[in-house]
């Protein structure tokens, strides 16, 4: 049963789903990291990113925005600072070549490199309830002390690896990051390690639906042609750099009378096709963008773009569904499971 665990994902999403919510699950992660090197490389990820880098202490992870040019969102990305280099991780998908164009954009300043996909680093992520006992396994001191968007080297027991965790995550529940030079040895370390605490590797649809749960939904839906207001993005934007940054031209400020990007429930087995109209007393009042996978028994969960004030939680909408039938839907609050993690004590 371990070797099961260890070499394959559960066979469905609902089971992937009860991992990540009871014990641990672990996946690796594909989006393609960036290595930046240099003494200027902060005042060169300033010139895109939507938040300062002026008060980025070492050793830690942040979440930041970057922009297109017309201010609509390009990517949301992690930023690491380990050491003396930077490092970036797509949340949101973008391919290398992607990532590789948009940062070509920008003049690097003497001194500074960008390696896209350097070559040998790889990622595994771990999250659920019990993630902080298989993060214990790769450090030498008491895991609790590895605070939130802290990180700390790491060891492997591959010959001259290196390694870095991370404690971030995407669902809410305890999570955390192994960069290393080393990914696969990293890869099979991890989820030994989390086989022996009866989780397994997780696949994209349960993890997809946790996330979304969480509120970070956009990890798989994408922007499509959202605006940063209407993606309910404006909380990662510094407002007092308008002009400093790329894009930033193109912002405005967010107004209550606007559409927002809304969480919404709707019967066990509906299934939503995008661009479905969302109605309120027979009156399109949205459009339904994406629907989480069917991982959680319990609810179906869509997200759509919804006009003032009916993205506010607990209104009864309407939408008709790919057979035809007109299905119940009820705005949400998130995060919309309360994570057992937030009961699970890290010893």
């Amino acid at each position: 049963m371990t070797t099961t665990l260890t070499t394959s994902a559960p066979r469905t999403a609902t089971e992937a789903y009860a991992t990540l919510r009871t014990t641990v699950g672990a996946y690796r992660v594909t989006a393609p990291l960036v290595r930046l090197t240099g003494d200027d490389r902060l005042s060169f990820l300033d010139g895109f990113l939507a938040k300062s880098a002026d008060y980025v202490e070492p050793d830690t992870v942040r979440e930041v925005l970057a922009l297109d040019e017309d201010g609509t969102p390009f990517a949301i990305l992690l930023h690491f600072e380990i050491g003396d280099e930077s490092w970036l991780l797509p949340r949101t998908a973008v391919t290398a070549e992607e990532l590789a164009a948009y940062l070509g954009r920008f003049e690097q300043g003497a001194g500074v490199t960008v390696d896209v996909e350097p070559e040998g680093w790889g990622a595994t992520a771990f999250e659920g309830p019990l993630a902080w006992s298989v993060a214990a396994g790769f450090v030498d001191f008491d895991i609790s002390g590895l605070t939130l968007h802290a990180i700390t080297e790491s060891s492997l027991s591959a010959p001259g690896a290196t390694a870095h965790l991370a404690r971030v995550g995407t669902t809410g529940e305890y999570g955390y990051l192994l960069l290393s030079d080393a990914p696969q040895a990293a890869h099979e370390a991890v989820l030994a390690a989390v086989a022996e605490q009866g989780g397994a590797e997780v696949g994209e649809d349960g993890l997809a639906r946790v996330q979304a749960e969480a509120g970070m939904g956009l990890y798989r839906a994408g922007f499509g042609e959202l605006t940063v207001n209407q993606a309910d993005l404006a909380w990662m934007i510094d407002w007092s750099r308008i002009g400093e940054f790329h894009g930033s031209a193109g912002l405005t400020a967010p107004t209550a009378d606007e559409a927002r990007l809304t969480t919404l429930v709707a019967p066990v087995g509906s299934r939503f096709a995008p661009g479905t109209p969302i109605a309120a007393a027979g009156r399109q009042v949205g459009t339904l963008l994406h629907q989480a996978p069917a991982a959680n028994p319990e609810e179906e969960l869509v997200l759509a773009l919804l006009d003032a004030p009916f993205w506010v939680p607990g209104l009864e909408l309407t939408a008709t569904d790919v057979p035809g039938d007109t299905r119940p839907l009820r705005t949400a609050t998130l995060p919309r499971v309360i994570a057992r993690s937030l009961t699970t004590k890290i010893a």
